[in-house]
């Protein structure tokens, strides 16, 4: 039996952020996750917002963590090194009548302490994104509002975390939680992988002081497995289509329409690395893993999208379309405290939108819960910064001619559009918590995010994998588990695998 001070369910933002704060303390901690990485569950299908602030209704946790969240991440971002932008927001109003809902969401807005917040006149909207539909009568502007990297946040954090001593079980699925004595025993099924090893699943038990509940859709199974206090989660999928960046400066700030009892509705954005994205829908679904996209759905997406813009430049330049499940309480609101009957067992339940933003505040808050709990020491040693892996994309000239001279796999295109080489490829493998599948590559450095989604440059991507991690290439997945990407071997190998080490030239 493995034993723990503390065990967080979930690697997604709202977890590695919590394990992010726990690492400066003298703590003994350990992230499970049933998938092969973080990001693997919300936090990899959402907008890629930070939020300023406006919408949640004030006194609520949403509008506590959200304006403290905002608050952090410009800083944040420069301390671990993840694309953030503030580019600003607009809450778009298409009808004189609908003044007053605009009104009253400016007003929620000053009370719950966002900053700049003003009514713009159609025109002068028109004035600040010239592509702004005819149709709009007058708008909230939210100068705080901004654009993030929603993997590379997470990433970032759960890096740091991991150099703070924090360590990280994918592939390890939580089946059951039992009281025992005054901690918690977690069955696990620990998933054969790359991570594991590959020969065989396992069963395992880990016996913790403490436990927290960041497990997005699935956090109401294990509430309800220590409280008789129940709660309810609905899967909330929301539908996205993402633009080329040939035409990611359409707008330079994000457009928001008013919004509704399900969510902020359909927004067009820029996104931090200069795409063009619109979306979500709100649908609520039974499944938990239900992320497929549909026609209706991504139809919905655009035509609703349209609405904010003059001839949204849809036709042509989509490249790729997704979903998202969002963690929708009954209750409408996080639910973030240790649990009444459970002492011990923390909850971090019900992270749906403005949750990205939010989640480094509820990061520092949860933390101040287990001080409370077992008042742990702080670190003298606590590693406070990350450096981001090198973009050669984004590096100027002597910046690319320096990484070269360091390492020649930086002159080596892998990914041509988003030029991405096989230097930032091979350092996102080796990094702390670093990619074991393509997936894990795609998120870190934008390998495949391109037009082409990863057509050209998969095979040479899966060969690096298999030879840096030294497997044999049916081995390596898009995103573990059953997603293998090879069923067989031509005829000329006899049926032999190509070694992991073999050369992907």
């Amino acid at each position: 039996m493995l034993k723990k001070q503390v065990v967080i369910i979930g690697a997604g933002v709202t977890g590695t952020c919590i394990a992010r704060e726990l690492s400066r303390r003298q703590l003994d901690v350990l992230v499970v996750e049933r998938a092969s990485d973080v990001c693997e569950g919300t936090s990899k299908a959402n907008s890629g917002i930070a939020h300023s602030g406006y919408d949640a209704k004030p006194g609520t946790l949403k509008a506590r963590f959200n304006i403290e969240g905002s608050r952090l991440m410009p800083e944040l971002a420069k301390e671990l090194g993840f694309p953030y932008r503030n580019n600003g927001s607009l809450v778009l109003c298409f009808d004189e009548s609908d003044m007053d809902a605009l009104n009253d969401l400016l007003e929620r807005g000053r009370t719950n302490g966002v900053e700049g917040l003003k009514i713009l006149s159609g025109d002068e909207v028109r004035a600040m994104e010239p592509n702004v539909s005819d149709e709009v009568a007058a708008a909230l502007y939210a100068p705080t509002g901004g654009v993030v990297d929603p993997f590379l946040l997470t990433v970032a954090m759960a890096e740091n975390a991991a150099v703070n001593g924090v360590e990280f079980s994918f592939d390890t699925e939580v089946t059951g939680i039992k009281r025992s004595d005054k901690g918690y025993l977690l069955d696990c099924e620990q998933h054969a992988s790359i991570r594991n090893g590959l020969d065989k699943d396992g069963a395992i038990q880990i016996y913790a002081d403490i436990v927290i509940n960041a497990a997005g859709v699935y956090a109401d199974r294990f509430h309800n497995m220590v409280s008789d206090d129940k709660i309810h989660i609905t899967p909330r999928k929301g539908e996205y289509c993402l633009l080329d960046k040939k035409v990611g400066g359409y707008v330079s700030a994000t457009l928001f329409q008013l919004p509704t009892a399900k969510g902020k509705g359909v927004l067009v954005t820029p996104t931090v690395h200069g795409n063009l994205m619109v979306g979500p829908t709100a649908t609520d679904v039974e499944d938990h893993d239900k992320t497929d996209t549909t026609a209706e759905g991504l139809n919905t997406v655009i035509v609703t999208g349209a609405r904010s813009v003059k001839a949204l430049p849809s036709k042509g330049n989509i490249i790729t379309s997704f979903a998202g499940l969002r963690a929708h309480e009954d209750g409408g609101d996080f639910i973030i405290e240790e649990v009444s009957d459970a002492p011990g067992f923390i909850d971090a339940a019900g992270i749906e939108s403005p949750g990205l933003t939010a989640a480094p505040a509820i990061g520092r808050y949860v933390a101040g819960i287990v001080d409370g709990i077992c008042h742990p020491g702080m670190k003298d040693d606590f590693t406070a910064t990350r450096k981001a892996i090198p973009c050669i994309a984004l590096a100027d000239t002597e910046e690319r001619q320096r990484l070269i001279a360091e390492d020649p796999l930086y002159a080596k295109v892998i990914c041509r559009c988003e030029l991405v080489t096989e230097g930032e490829i091979v350092e996102a493998i080796h990094r702390p918590v670093g990619a074991v599948t393509l997936d894990g590559v795609k998120r870190r450095v934008r390998a495949g995010m391109g037009r082409c989604q990863a057509g050209f440059c998969t095979p040479k991507q899966v060969n690096i994998l298999a030879r840096e991690l030294g497997v044999d290439i049916a081995q390596i997945t898009k995103k573990g588990g059953d997603s293998g990407l090879l069923t067989g071997y031509p005829k000329d190998t006899d049926g032999i695998a190509p070694k992991g080490g073999v050369s992907h030239e």
